[in-house]
C-alpha cells in the first residue's frame, strides 16, 4: 500500500507529460530555427542554383538568344557568365556586373575551365576565387558558384558559370532568438495551465469512482458510480454500476439459497432426530415404517449434500466428461422406469426411433433426472409429465413438459443462474433439492449442448436440450465430440 501511494497519480503524470511535450517542441523549434537556419538556407539556395543551371544548359543546347538568358537570370536573381576555353568573355548577364563573376580574369576562367573539366564537367563551390580559396573576404558578399563545361556542336567548348548571393542571416537569427524566448515562456505557461485543467478533468471522475469502489468492496452494493468525465470513464462507471447491481442480485439470491438449503437440511434432520427419539423412548414404536421414514429422510439429506457438491465441482471445472456411445432413448426409458413407484404421477414418453449419442452417460442421466424432478415439483393437479424425443437432422432434442403454473417471461433468462429460485415462497419439494437447473446448465455446457425453456403462465413449462446423434457402430473417435 505504501509503495502504491508513492506512485505519481494521473494528475501528476498528465502534467509531467504535457510539460515534457512542451519542452520537446520548444527544443525542436530552437534547433531548427536557430541551429539549422543557415544550413537550410544554404541548401535551398544551392538547389535553386542547380535548377537554374540545368535550365541554362538546356537553353544553351537549344541555341537560345542572350535575351532569354537575361530574362531567366533576372527572374531568379542569379548572375551568368559564359566564356570559351581560353577564358574569353562570350556573354554576361547585366546583374553580374560589379559582382563576383565580373572579377574573374581570363586566367581565372582558363584555370577554372581546366578544373571543371578534370572534375567531370561540373563544379559547385562557395566564394570561388583564386586568392580566398573559398572563404569570403571582408566586404565580400558570400556567394555560391556553379560552373559547367559544355561542348556545342560546331562551336567548340564553353565554360558556363552561375553565381547566387547568400544573404547573411545573422539579424534574422537574432530576431528569431528573441521571438523564441517569448514563445518558450508562453508555451510553458499555456502547457502548464492545460495540464492542470485536463488532469483535473481526468482525475476527478476516477477519484470518485475509486471512492465508490471502496464502499462496493465493503459489500455496500447499493452504491452508484457517477457517470461523468470522458467517454471511457463514463463507460467504466456504467460497467461498475452494472456489476454492483449484479452483485446485489447474487447476494440476495445467495441469502435465499442459504435460507432454502438450511430449511431443507433442518427438515430431514428434525425428522430423523424425532423418529429416532420416539423409537428410543416409546415401547413398540421401533416399527419398519418408522425406520423407513428415517431411511427416506437420510436419503433426502444425502441427495441435498450430493447436489451441492456436484454443483460446486461443476462450477469449479474439476469434473471432466467421459463420453461413450450409448442409446439415449433406452436411457430415458430406464430413468422413467424408476419413477413408477410414484403412483400419483403419470409419465408419457414419445419417441419415433432409437437414437444413439456420444456423451457422458452418467452426467446426461443426471440432466434427465433433474429435469424430470423439476417437472414433478411444478406440474399441475393432474400430475402428468410429458417426455418427447425429437430428431432434427443430425441432432436429437429431448423435451420435458409439465402442466404447472408456468414461469413469467421476464424470469426465464435467470432460471439457470446460481441461487435463483422462481418460487420465492419456499416449500419442501417432494423430489430433488432445488439446485437441479444449475447442475443441468453446467453439465450441458461441458457437452457444448444447446438447452432452453419455453413457458407460458398458466400453461406449464417445457425444458429442452439438444445433443448431436451418432450410430451405434460408429467409432468413438469419429463421433461428434462434446
Amino acid at each position: 500500500m505504501r509503495a502504491r501511494r508513492k506512485r505519481p497519480g494521473i494528475r501528476m503524470q498528465v502534467m509531467a507529460g504535457f510539460l515534457s511535450f512542451t519542452a520537446v517542441i520548444v527544443a525542436l523549434l530552437w534547433f531548427f530555427q536557430i541551429g539549422l537556419l543557415n544550413t537550410f538556407y544554404k541548401h535551398i539556395k544551392t538547389n535553386e542554383l542547380r535548377a537554374v543551371s540545368d535550365k541554362v544548359l538546356e537553353m544553351l543546347q537549344d541555341g537560345a538568344a542572350m535575351t532569354d538568358f537575361v530574362e531567366i537570370t533576372n527572374r531568379t536573381n542569379v548572375s551568368l557568365l559564359i566564356t570559351d576555353a581560353n577564358g574569353n568573355n562570350i556573354a554576361m548577364s547585366p546583374n553580374a556586373q560589379g559582382g563576383e563573376l565580373e572579377r574573374f580574369s581570363a586566367f581565372d576562367c582558363r584555370d577554372l575551365f581546366r578544373r571543371v573539366k578534370a572534375a567531370g564537367g561540373s563544379v559547385l563551390e562557395d566564394n570561388l576565387t583564386e586568392k580566398d580559396e573559398g572563404v569570403p573576404q571582408d566586404g565580400e558578399e558570400p556567394t555560391i558558384l556553379c560552373a559547367h563545361t559544355v561542348t556545342l556542336p560546331g562551336r567548340g567548348e564553353y565554360l558556363v558559370m552561375l553565381s547566387a548571393g547568400v544573404v547573411p542571416v545573422d539579424s534574422t537569427v537574432e530576431t528569431l532568438t528573441v521571438q523564441l524566448q517569448c514563445l518558450t515562456v508562453a508555451m510553458i505557461t499555456i502547457g502548464l495551465l492545460l495540464a492542470l485543467i485536463i488532469s483535473r478533468r481526468l482525475s476527478k471522475p476516477i477519484e470518485r469512482i475509486n471512492d465508490s469502489a471502496k464502499f462496493l468492496a465493503r459489500g455496500q452494493y447499493e452504491i452508484r458510480f457517477p457517470e461523468q468525465g470522458a467517454r471511457e470513464v463514463a463507460e467504466l462507471s456504467d460497467t461498475l454500476n452494472y456489476a454492483a447491481a449484479e452483485l446485489s442480485k447474487v447476494e440476495m439470491l445467495r441469502r435465499e439459497l442459504i435460507a432454502n438449503v438450511s430449511h431443507d437440511l433442518r427438515t430431514p434432520l428434525t425428522m430423523i432426530s424425532g423418529y429416532a427419539e420416539v423409537m428410543r423412548d416409546l415401547p413398540g414404536e421401533n416399527t419398519p415404517e418408522n425406520v423407513q421414514v428415517i431411511i427416506d429422510e437420510s436419503n433426502r439429506l444425502t441427495g441435498l449434500v450430493n447436489d451441492m457438491l456436484d454443483l460446486s465441482k461443476l462450477q469449479a471445472g474439476t469434473q471432466t466428461v467421459e463420453p461413450e456411445v450409448y442409446s439415449l432413448t433406452e436411457e430415458i426409458r430406464s430413468v422413467l422406469s424408476r419413477y413408477d413407484k410414484l403412483a400419483d404421477y403419470t409419465f408419457r414418453f414419445w419417441q419415433d426411433r432409437e437414437v444413439y449419442v456420444y456423451a457422458d452417460r452418467l452426467k446426461i442421466s443426471q440432466v434427465i433426472y433433474n429435469l424430470i424432478n423439476n417437472a414433478i415439483n411444478y406440474t399441475g393437479p393432474e400430475k402428468i409429465v410429458y417426455v418427447r424425443q425429437l430428431v432434427e437432422g443430425d441432432t436429437v432434442r429431448v423435451e420435458i413438459t409439465d402442466t404447472g403454473e408456468g414461469i413469467e417471461e421476464e424470469k426465464l433468462p435467470y432460471i439457470w443462474e446460481r441461487y435463483y429460485k422462481v418460487d420465492k415462497a419456499h416449500r419442501r419439494a417432494q423430489i430433488g433439492t432445488g439446485l437441479g437447473l444449475s447442475i443441468v446448465k453446467n453439465i450441458l455446457d461441458m457437452h457444448r449442448g444447446r438447452y432452453g425453456v419455453m413457458s407460458r403462465v398458466g400453461e406449464g413449462s417445457t425444458f429442452w436440450f439438444e445433443l448431436p446423434i451418432c450410430t451405434p457402430e460408429q467409432p468413438a473417435e469419429e463421433a461428434p465430440q462434446p
